[in-house]
């Protein structure tokens, strides 16, 4: 047998990881509901008809060869524009690229900033690729606490503490995944305050952005004067088309990330370019009707406020109210009274037990997600009522 790499053996992604055991019941015919993936394309979610006919217009158009390394310049173009109408942040076409979805974006900012050794401060709990990636270029992710009992706003004092002098950026997602929080304007500006004293970056993941319900989502660069912020964002989520992998990063820098930045995209040359058929339609995409968001907005707000008021109604089960994107992170109080040895074990049981799928809160952070489940919010509310009152049924059946 030939051996696989070190590298490789410590790589986990427990949001797909926990469909392997959910695809074996269903072989056997067994419906299992999904609360796991956040793909609103797989529930009633359905991409805008423009921009399907953009897609298919650049593929009779002839824009089926490669992409400049960048990305296309007028796509650049109109991020650059929408960045100044809706945040009053001014970028330059060249100081953004467009990435296959914002892995991609992260994958390679890592490699373009981080040496072995080298720490990343990120939020506990946190979307998994923020862990994985890191570990997996032999630096260290560093967690912070985000405080669940003030909505998972972060712990600026904990990010204080976990500075080293090995620390190479501070990472804020926001909305967050998996925890559903909107971060405030103070606390951004608090965490934008603290990155300047120490002269650190700021990586910003806005994917959500524009998924809000009870507030609008501040651009961390749009607080930011002289501290440099690296922004991740894409079409995934508001635009509907996870399947695309369309992203994109933005530097926004006087000058301090000019050698990041160069890195970035000798790196961006390297990997050739992202979908060029997709990226002709997300231009439509951001030229085009913009209503479908609203609508979007107006489903979820339902969706989560039914999702929150029945989770804490549940025995054994609280959880904080998500205020964006499209999660909601409920905490296992009844842990210690349950058969269970930890969170994943929890979720392996709700699964094999009431067929109901979700992901186990440790998979988004082994200190600050312990002890929680992470549930997406998409499902039609027929779906989520069925799933949330068989996890009632669970909980009576095994807390003692």
């Amino acid at each position: 047998m030939f051996k696989p790499s070190k590298r490789s053996q410590g790589v986990c992604y427990a949001i797909r990881d926990v469909v392997v055991p959910a695809k074996q019941l269903e072989k056997t015919g067994i419906k299992v509901l999904h609360l796991n993936i956040g793909d609103p394309n797989k529930y009633d979610f359905d991409t805008p008809q423009h921009m399907k006919d953009a897609l298919y217009k650049a593929t009779n158009d002839g824009y089926n060869g490669y992409s400049i390394a960048e990305g296309e310049l007028e796509l650049r173009e109109e991020i650059a524009k929408r960045e100044k109408k809706r945040n009053n942040v001014d970028y330059k076409p060249s100081e953004i690229c467009i990435t296959t979805g914002v892995t991609e974006s992260l994958q390679m900012l890592l490699n373009a900033m981080l040496d072995p050794g080298d720490e990343l401060l990120i939020p506990g709990p946190t979307y998994p690729q923020y862990q994985l990636l890191p570990s997996f270029m032999d630096s260290e992710p560093v967690s912070y606490r985000c405080v669940e009992s003030e909505a998972w706003q972060p712990d600026v004092d904990d990010i204080r503490r976990k500075i080293s002098n090995r620390t190479k950026a501070l990472v804020l997602i926001n909305p967050n995944n998996p925890t559903g929080a909107l971060y405030s304007e103070k606390v951004i500006r608090e965490v934008i305050d603290l990155a300047g004293e120490y002269e650190l970056p700021v990586v910003s993941d806005e994917i959500y952005d524009d998924i809000t319900f009870d507030g609008n989502q501040v651009a961390t660069a749009s607080v930011s004067k002289d501290v440099p912020v690296i922004t991740f964002n894409g079409f995934s989520k508001v635009y509907l088309v996870p399947g695309w992998r369309m992203g994109y990063v933005m530097f926004h820098h006087d000058g301090e990330l000019d050698r990041v930045q160069e890195a970035f995209m000798k790196i961006a040359r390297s990997r050739l370019c992202a979908n060029s058929v997709c990226q002709r339609a997300c231009i439509e995409a951001l030229r085009g009707p913009q209503d479908h968001i609203a609508k979007i907005n107006e489903k979820l707000r339902k969706r989560r406020d039914f999702a929150y008021k029945r989770l804490n109604e549940i025995d054994g089960i609280s959880t904080a109210k998500p205020d964006g994107a499209f999660y909601i992170f409920p905490k296992i109080e009844a842990m210690k009274n349950g058969p269970w040895e930890n969170d994943k074990e929890f979720v392996l049981d709700l699964l094999h037990t009431k067929h109901v799928l979700t992901v186990h809160g440790s998979g988004f952070c082994p200190k600050y997600g312990k002890n929680h489940f992470r549930a997406v919010i998409l499902p039609q509310l027929e779906v989520l009522e069925e799933s949330l009152d068989k996890l009632e049924e669970f909980m009576k059946m095994r807390i003692k």
